[in-house]
């Protein structure tokens, strides 16, 4: 009779704990359904809710992963996540941008060198492989670095080993590495920009930004997080509360070739320049104002029709400039640079300004 007491509480017991686990598992389900704001990243669609559950498994693992999407989905951010989610709270996060570093020295940057290696080096360098040791390094615009350079980095994270700048030995290094490009991948490696081995390496874990226009239902959420942002960072004397209704149905219905940055430049433009406790309409840049509220939306399929725009400002004319310049070369900064005709350290500027 005790033994089958016994079995009796110890089933009962198994079967509370079984139900216990499922509705812990609903609750789960449930909070990642309603979540909007992931480690940075802001969204609470289908496309977004897909890219959390995306990165939540990448970081359930230490293989490489590739970022794509344009310039402004937030590929920094995701790749912040993949590290937060999965390393420990210590571990260090090193990001490196490839197009901001000149050719010849971004080698010497990833790998390090030896004092006396060359004019200059006055003192040992680590180098960012050593420096993220036991962490993760994110390297943005990987497509910007040097054939050659791409060779050493795929020996870097297949042997786990870096050889700095006038060393001849190799050092261990245990680093996830992150890569991200905002090039067609298959494209990037026909025209050289990207080695094929590398790619090899890189596809294995491949993670995809989504462009803003194909989680526009998330534009309001993103407007109001960059305006609680922009109130707390610019601090204005007439702190901003929301946007306007015809603003918000411009801003939903507008293309956002810039994405999520050019977004965030929208909005701190309105915070610049407007003087009401509301974003107006005319307090945002005038493609974007152009956009009517009886527009097509962005899901149409049919072209927009021309809009009557006003002459506009010097800004909006250099944006469109410099949009000309990187599409004409296929995104070559460098040639857009001398294309230009102004330096290379200027259009970055711009670039970053513009949200391109």
């Amino acid at each position: 009779m005790i033994l089958l007491a016994d079995a009796y509480f110890r089933s009962a017991s198994a079967s509370a704990g079984a139900r216990i686990q499922a509705l812990e598992r609903q609750a789960t389900l449930v909070a990642r359904e309603k979540r909007s704001i992931f480690h940075g990243l802001v969204g609470s669609g289908p496309a977004m809710r897909r890219l959390y559950d995306h990165i939540e498994a990448a970081a359930g693992t230490r293989g490489t992963i590739l970022i794509v999407g344009g310039s402004g989905t937030g590929k920094e951010l995701a790749a912040r996540a993949i590290h937060e989610c999965g390393a420990v709270p210590t571990a260090p996060f090193v990001a490196l941008n490839c197009a901001a570093i000149p050719k010849d020295l971004i080698e010497s940057e990833l790998f390090g060198y030896m004092k006396g290696a060359f004019s200059g080096a006055n003192a040992d360098y680590l180098g960012l492989f050593r420096a993220a040791v036991g962490g993760t390094l994110f390297l943005d615009e990987v497509t910007e670095m040097a054939p050659e350079t791409q060779s050493k980095l795929l020996r870097a994270v297949q042997e786990r080993t870096v050889r700095p700048v006038g060393s001849t030995r190799e050092m261990p290094v245990n680093v996830r590495l992150i890569a991200s490009t905002n090039r067609d991948r298959e494209e990037a490696v026909r025209v050289g920009n990207l080695r094929q081995d590398l790619y090899y390496r890189l596809q294995a874990g491949v993670l995809k930004m989504p462009p803003l226009r194909e989680h526009s239902d998330d534009i309001p959420l993103l407007v109001e997080h960059f305006i609680e942002y922009f109130n707390e960072k610019l601090r204005p004397r007439v702190p901003v509360r929301g946007a306007e209704e015809d603003a918000l149905a411009a801003m939903t219905k507008y293309s956002w070739p810039g994405n999520v940055r050019e977004l965030s430049n929208a909005i701190e433009g309105a915070f610049t320049f407007g003087r009401s406790p509301m974003i107006r309409l005319q307090d945002l840049p005038a493609g974007i104002a152009a956009t009517r509220s009886d527009g097509p939306s962005l899901r149409s399929n049919r072209p927009a029709p021309e809009p009557d725009l006003p002459i506009g400002t010097f800004a909006e004319a250099e944006r469109e400039l410099i949009a000309r310049a990187l599409k004409s070369t296929d995104g070559n900064k460098v040639r857009a640079a001398a294309l230009l005709r102004i330096s290379r350290k200027k259009l970055y500027a711009k670039i970053e300004k513009y949200g391109l």
